[in-house]
């Protein structure tokens, strides 16, 4: 079996094995593959509702949340008193993720941000249980030390686009982990941004002595960092 096809077997696998859908989740599925928007499907969806789960999570902070498609599964997962806060920089794409949750009956779960991700993570105080970093990836590692210390004891950052996205290359990046990263002296030239951003990224939570780090192959590749104290 080619890579590629390996690849759409383990993604449909894991759809078929994961919670099911409702009806706005397959909606916001039929917009995004329409109009080609990038989004983590529901295999990933399914996985971010898991961990929403295995953290008792009320609380999640998402840097880029486009028209609320991986915010929907995590509201889904809260308590009544529980809240996602949803940031996005493009204002029509906030108001389509606030109707949607607004038609799941998940509108009193979120909060809905426009402007910076990163300048707006300051206005909330912690803990968060889950933090989605899904924003521009040359700022992915500027997210993570916005709120690394806001991040709930048990809780986990979970970062998009690791394997791919854009111009990402998922070779580049294996190999300059294979030896040893930024801590090994590994030699990053001839990366461009947005790979040298996942690089960037990477390193810094894998420098981060309070955060155990793993890949989860779905998607366009997902780390999900566990905050163990």
């Amino acid at each position: 079996m080619a890579d590629y096809e390996i690849s759409e077997f383990l993604e449909s696998y894991a759809t078929a094995l994961g919670p099911e859908p409702d009806g706005v989740i397959e909606e916001m599925g039929a917009q995004a593959r329409e109009e080609g928007f990038p989004y983590v499907g529901p295999a990933v969806g399914g996985w971010l509702a898991m961990l929403a789960r295995l953290t008792d999570a009320e609380r999640v902070f998402e840097f880029g949340s486009g028209f609320g498609y991986s915010a929907y599964w995590f509201a889904r997962e809260l308590p009544a008193d529980g809240g996602v806060v949803l940031t996005e920089i493009d204002a029509d794409e906030l108001d389509q993720a606030r109707e949607y949750m607004r038609r799941g009956g998940l509108a009193d779960r979120a909060s809905f941000e426009h402007g910076d991700a990163i300048e707006t993570v300051d206005d909330y105080e912690g803990p968060f249980d889950v933090v989605l970093v899904d924003c521009q990836k040359e700022r992915y590692a500027e997210a993570f030390e916005a709120v690394r210390e806001n991040v709930a004891p048990g809780g986990v950052v979970v970062a998009d686009n690791v394997v791919a996205g854009g111009s990402i290359d998922a070779g580049d990046l294996r190999a300059y982990f294979e030896d040893g990263g930024a801590a090994g002296g590994a030699d990053r030239s001839g990366m461009d941004g947005m790979t040298e951003g996942i690089a960037d990224y990477l390193d810094a939570v894998a420098a981060a002595d309070a955060f155990e780090t793993a890949l989860l192959p779905l998607g366009e590749g997902v780390a999900v960092s566990h905050r163990e104290h």
